[in-house]
Formats: structure tokens, C-alpha cells, sequence
């Protein structure tokens, strides 16, 4: 017998279990500061500063100027899902047919939509931290409960098969796995991937989402597609999108491919919250996922530089452990050595969310703390700014790591 009213500001308890984007928080905490006069240089959002290629701007505005700008099909215009089947078929080796492709506003999407479908109340979501941030929010959303599986600077930020097998439970749904990562940049090797998979065929109550959205910010590395191994493919969901490969954050169009069944359920979701996307950007996504990839391979190279810049400038800072990354654009470098410290104005440093405060407020630097990636002892460090912008910015961060006491 219910005795009492609810609260009229009372929210839905898998919202209010949700936490907002620290990454977006830290973002817009540095753009304040920007408008207020502050000099300040952002490494906090995970946004290419180069433009969208010229071939993609110039569909776009050709679809305006033919009047493509009605409604499209909710999964997508044929002509993109068709092209994204083809390049996910001779690129990443899985077998799929338009059919089984989901054109999103966003990979973001493309991720939340497939845990909504595929998660319940009750079960786990799992995926190795430190994690993108979003990955254990949309499991609350879905009533599943996130399960991070630790990992270490000195391990390259890798989840083994060991820890894999003991994460895993009865109540496992899904493993999130995103390789490049955000925020690590930790690229599995095609053997590691297949250790990890092998390990996954002993439980077949496990699906899998892989995450490749930055698949081609790749350096000394070679990108596998987990789908693609023996068995994998009829438990596999594949995201992928064009925000960082192709500089189009600003778009909003990613996809998901995998089994039908599961890329149905994704659409109905998509057909009730959204629609399908945007209908010229999916005319600018169909030439970007077709076009010569050199544009492309030149924002590779000139990150790759970025990397070994930033990444021995903070190598060499005391106490300071930086993996080397081999994709995406982030170092997380282990900071923790000057946790317990003190700043010059008497705050204390207690973790990853202090530093990042500290040295945005009184240094004029912006990171994220590795906190909102469940591992409080880094830091990311995003280095798609240009050179200057980094050797500034590197500037600031050991003058502001010295200053500490």
C-alpha cells in the first residue's frame, strides 16, 4: 500500500545514478576561463584542431545546394550503409551486408543504443579501465552495473586474458573494448586481441562491443578487429564513426554493424529517441568513407610527431611515468608521485582532480582528471593542439609540478 507521494523532483534512479562528462566539464571550466580573459591552453577535449577534409565540406554543401535536407530512412540513406558495409567487409574482415549497419548520430550513440538493447537490470557491463567515461554511465542507464578491470602504467594499460577470465561471472552481459583507446591510446597487439577472445569463447553468454573510433589514428600498431576472429563475429557489435579520423566531431554521424538482431533492436531505440541523422552529413560520411585516405594518413603523421614531443617532455619530469602510446590522441601519464603534496596558495593535492584543478586555475593548463576514467593516478593529456600550443603547455605543467611541496 503506497503511504506517501513520491517527490515531485524525484528522477528516474538509473538517471540519477548517472554522473555527468567530466571530460565535457573540464572543457567548458577552461572555456570559462578563455572568456573571462584568462590565457589559458585546453589539452582536455579529445577534438582534432585540424579542419574537415575539403572532399567531405564539398558534399556537404552540395547536398544543400540539391535540397537534401528532408528526412531520411532512420538506419540511414542505402548508398552510406552500403559503403560502410564495404569498407567494414575489405578493411576490418567482417562479414556484414548493409542490412546489418546502423547509421548514428554519433558513435556515442551508436555505443549507448547497443548497451540499452543488448543490457537488463541485474547485469554487468565490463570493460578495462582506466575507461572512457562514458562507457559505465550508460551501463546505469540501462539498470546493468559497470565492472571496471584494472590496469597499470607499467602493463601499457592492457587488460589480460587472466584478468578477463576472473572478471567474468554468471551475470556478464557485455565487454566493452576499445582499442586505440580514449584515454590511454593503448593499441592491443592482433595476438593480444585473439588471447582475448579465446578466453571469450569459454563463455558464450558474453557479447562484445568493440569501440574503433579512432582506429585510424594508428602509429607503429596494427588495428584488429575483434569481430573479425573465429566465432567472434555473431556476438560482436563494431562501432566506428568519423569525429576523429576524419576531424568531423562537429558532424555527429558514427554507425554500428553487427548482428542483425541486435542492430534492429539499436534502430528501434534510435527510431523513438532521435531518427536518423542528420541527412547531409550522411551525404558528407558517404564520400569520407570512400574517398583517398591521404588526408587522413597526414593528421596520423603530424600526431605521431605531437606524441613524441609531449611525450618526452613529460617523461622527463620527476616522478612521472608515461606509457607510450601506439593510437588516439591522449597520453595518461601516472602523476601520483606528487599526491600529498602541497600548492604555493596551501591547497593540498589529494589525487588526479586536485592536480588537474590546481594547474588549470593558478598554471593556465587544461587536463582531465584520470579519476573520471576510474584510475584516480593519471592524468589525460590530449595532444591535438598544435606543437606551440603543446610546448606551452608542457611549460606550464613543470612549472606547476615544481612549485609543489
Amino acid at each position: 500500500m503506497i503511504t506517501e507521494a513520491p517527490a515531485l523532483n524525484e528522477l528516474n534512479p538509473n538517471v540519477a545514478a548517472m554522473q555527468p562528462s567530466a571530460t565535457l566539464a573540464m572543457a567548458a571550466r577552461a572555456k570559462a576561463l578563455i572568456r573571462a580573459g584568462r590565457d589559458v591552453i585546453s589539452l582536455s577535449a579529445g577534438e582534432t584542431d585540424f579542419d574537415t577534409p575539403a572532399p567531405v565540406v564539398d558534399a556537404a554543401i552540395q547536398a544543400l545546394h540539391e535540397g537534401f535536407t528532408h528526412y531520411t530512412a532512420n538506419a540511414g540513406i542505402p548508398q552510406l550503409r552500403e559503403a560502410i558495409a564495404n569498407k567494414l567487409r575489405n578493411e576490418n574482415g567482417l562479414e556484414v551486408q548493409a542490412e546489418d549497419v546502423l547509421a548514428c548520430n554519433g558513435a556515442k550513440q551508436a555505443v549507448a543504443q547497443t548497451v540499452l538493447a543488448l543490457c537488463r537490470p541485474g547485469d554487468e557491463v565490463l570493460f578495462p579501465a582506466p575507461y572512457w567515461v562514458s562507457y559505465p554511465e550508460q551501463a546505469r542507464l540501462a539498470g546493468a552495473t559497470p565492472i571496471a578491470v584494472e590496469t597499470t602504467a607499467e602493463a601499457d594499460y592492457k587488460m589480460t586474458p587472466a584478468q578477463l577470465e576472473a572478471a567474468i561471472t554468471p551475470k556478464t552481459r557485455l565487454l566493452i573494448f576499445n582499442s586505440p583507446s580514449n584515454p590511454t591510446g593503448a593499441v592491443y597487439t592482433p595476438d593480444e586481441i585473439e588471447a582475448l577472445a579465446e578466453v571469450l569463447r569459454r563463455h558464450e553468454h558474453v557479447f562484445v562491443l568493440s569501440d574503433e573510433i579512432y582506429e585510424y589514428v594508428l602509429f607503429d600498431a596494427e588495428h584488429t578487429t575483434i569481430g573479425s576472429l573465429s566465432g567472434m563475429g555473431e556476438r560482436t557489435v563494431t562501432v566506428n564513426g568519423f569525429s576523429k579520423g576524419y576531424a568531423m566531431t562537429g558532424w555527429r554521424i558514427g554507425y554500428m554493424a553487427g548482428p542483425r538482431w541486435i542492430v534492429d533492436a539499436a534502430a528501434k531505440i534510435q527510431s523513438q529517441f532521435t531518427s536518423a541523422p542528420c541527412s547531409i552529413t550522411q551525404r558528407a560520411a558517404l564520400v569520407a568513407v570512400q574517398m583517398d585516405k591521404a588526408p587522413i594518413d597526414a593528421m596520423a603523421v603530424a600526431f605521431r610527431e605531437r606524441r613524441n614531443y609531449m611525450m618526452e617532455r613529460l617523461r622527463k619530469l620527476p616522478g612521472v611515468l608515461c606509457p607510450k602510446p601506439e593510437g588516439a590522441f591522449y597520453l595518461f601519464p601516472d602523476v601520483s608521485a606528487y599526491y600529498g603534496q602541497t600548492s604555493p596558495d596551501g591547497t593540498r593535492i589529494k589525487g588526479s582532480e586536485d592536480l588537474s584543478f590546481y594547474l588549470l586555475e593558478q598554471h593556465g593548463v587544461a587536463l582531465v582528471p584520470g579519476k573520471a576514467f576510474g584510475s584516480d593516478a593519471g592524468v589525460r593529456v590530449s595532444y591535438a593542439s598544435s606543437l606551440d600550443d603543446l610546448a606551452k603547455a608542457a611549460d606550464r605543467i613543470e612549472a606547476g609540478l615544481a612549485a609543489l611541496v
